[in-house]
């Protein structure tokens, strides 16, 4: 058990690519954080088209009243307008660090969550042979040097996005991720030190586990002000409250250790496909602890926040009519958000489509005209410095054209 345990830390040694010592200490201050939405939210919901009659007109029971009306969504401007419950970051709309990309998602058409994320966390939509997750690739590929701790998995699972030959810390839930086990006692280090000394594999697993967790423990212990983490600090608390916790303690971890660049998360349960409810209701409720979540891990960051972005995506929309349950059912084109000092905010990005019944996917969704590795590549490319060369290993097979490179981020 321990063996198969230690083999979830993935492989060791990172390719790092040759620059000089300036461009690799520049590029290590850039971090981007992935947050997936599992579940496939209704990016009509967070982000709704009150300019279109088809809107309100499809959703009789769940549309959201137009900006200025009582429980009105936020203007964000004359088409669209933000759900109320995501009104903790509205200040970063306005402090335009906050932006979107509507009628995104993934060019391959399926309506299954399993192969949806597995698309997105590999990079390749329609190809499921792909071992690796795009994140990892990413890591084997940016410039600079490698550390235990450059990429962070916060989770209790290892994901497919992170799956490959790169090595990834992880970091668990609640106030007692970090809390000390056997594994972080020195003799119990040495003994399994002895025992996998012949197998080279095991221990540099080993090796690098535990100064990945010895790292992590020295950041938290530094963003607490030296005081160790009160476990009761989230008991009995709502999940806005436990997401936000989580989030804050991952933004701290990042802004307290100088090596990590890349860090994931995901947040469950989008799928909506009964009792919806609009201004209030089922989704309503983990909007707001959705944006509580987001906007705790900006505050986690601070400073670092002006060097990092935050890209929250989820597997595929969902339709644009409510269903005869009060909900909506798993459909195509979605929300991209992006959060951060570097994002060129207050904008929502994208070729909107409409939702005329013409221009609707199959009749009755919002169709998909930005590939989301369009979005993605231009961050890669223009905040991590990743080099073009190394796109096309981070994404093969991808667009022929990168979207939104002179756009989606400040000159």
């Amino acid at each position: 058990m321990l063996r198969r345990q230690l083999l979830h830390f993935g492989a060791f040694t990172l390719a790092g690519l040759p620059v000089s010592l300036l461009r690799a200490q520049e590029a290590a201050q850039k971090k981007l954080v992935v947050v997936m939405l599992r579940g496939a939210v209704d990016g009509l919901s967070v982000v709704a088209p009150h300019g279109e009659r088809e809107y309100a007109a499809s959703r009789p029971q769940i549309a959201i009243a137009p900006p200025g009306a009582e429980d009105g969504l936020l203007r964000l401007d004359s088409l669209f307008g933000l759900h109320p419950a995501l009104a903790p970051l509205k200040r970063h709309w306005d402090g335009g660090q906050l932006a979107f990309v509507h009628a995104s998602g993934s060019p391959d058409p399926t309506r299954s969550h399993f192969d949806a994320q597995d698309y997105f966390e590999s990079g390749t939509p329609g190809r499921k042979s792909t071992p690796d997750g795009w994140m990892n690739r990413l890591l084997v590929a940016l410039p600079g040097e490698p550390a235990p701790t450059r990429a962070i998995s916060m989770g209790q699972t290892p994901p497919r996005i992170f799956a490959g030959a790169g090595q990834v810390a992880s970091l668990g839930l609640g106030p007692n991720a970090m809390q000390r086990r056997a594994i972080d006692n020195p003799q119990m280090q040495a003994g399994l030190a002895k025992v996998y000394a012949g197998d080279a594999q095991l221990s540099g697993t080993l090796r690098d586990a535990t100064e990945s967790r010895g790292e992590m423990a020295r950041s938290m212990a530094a963003g607490m002000g030296g005081r160790s983490m009160d476990p009761s600090a989230d008991a009995g608390a709502p999940s806005a409250r436990s997401f936000a916790a989580d989030a804050r303690r991952l933004g701290t971890l990042i802004r307290k250790d100088a090596h990590t660049q890349l860090a994931f998360t995901s947040v469950g349960g989008w799928d909506t496909h009964v009792n919806q409810g609009g201004v209030r209701g089922q989704l309503a409720n983990r909007l707001a602890s959705l944006g509580e979540g987001l906007d705790a891990l900006a505050v986690g960051l601070g400073d670092a926040l002006r060097d990092t972005v935050i890209v929250v995506a989820s597997e595929f929309g969902r339709t644009l009519r409510q269903n005869g349950n009060g909900g909506t059912d798993h459909g195509r084109g979605n929300v991209i958000w992006l959060l951060g000092g570097p994002v060129a905010g207050g904008q929502v990005l994208g070729e909107w489509p409409g939702l005329d019944s013409s221009a609707l996917a199959d009749g009755r969704d919002l169709a998909v005209r930005t590939d989301f590795r369009q979005v993605l590549a231009p961050l890669l490319q223009r905040h991590l410095g990743l080099p073009e060369t190394a796109l096309a290993a981070v994404f093969p097979q991808g667009p022929q054209t990168w979207r939104y490179a002179d756009k989606l981020l400040r000159a």
